[in-house]
């Protein structure tokens, strides 16, 4: 898939994120981010998984682990409009997700390991999505289109 969504195929709070996902075939870039994203993750030292720049900000493992559970998520809305179910899928709170796991006990290391994981089974599904399977649409977080 090459071609970018209209500003009417999704929620503008998304637009921002959106705007800085380069131009070309989706797939390659994500495969792309992987060497990326890891050689970043690589220079993040284990003993600075629990810092947050302030009180009451996300740790890095926190980012992490939202990180990971987004892509989750985004991931599985694909999935079900992608195979034509036209459901509502619901929203989510990111900050109730941290506020109820405990990624400070994660290792970068481990955290690592399960964003590799969760990335490879994004790049399998969206690699053997039809073009009817992307262009297909539905409803998330109350907004969308059929």
């Amino acid at each position: 898939m090459t071609e970018r969504p209209e500003p009417t195929e999704y929620d503008p709070y998304y637009a921002r994120y959106i705007d800085l996902v380069p131009e070309g075939e989706i797939v390659m870039t994500l495969q792309s981010q992987v060497e990326k994203t890891l050689a970043l993750l690589n220079s993040v030292p284990e003993s600075k998984a629990g810092y947050a720049y302030d009180t009451g900000k996300w740790s890095i493992a926190e980012v992490m682990g939202h990180v990971i559970d987004a892509e989750r998520i985004f991931t599985y809305r694909a999935l079900r409009i992608g195979r034509n179910d036209k459901t509502p899928l619901p929203g989510f709170e990111q900050d109730d997700y941290i506020a109820n796991t405990d990624f400070k006990r994660r290792t970068i290391g481990s955290l690592k390991e399960e964003w590799t994981v969760v990335r490879q089974a994004s790049l399998q599904l969206f690699s053997h999505f039809t073009d009817e399977e992307w262009m297909r649409r539905g409803t998330a977080s109350g907004r969308g289109r059929r």
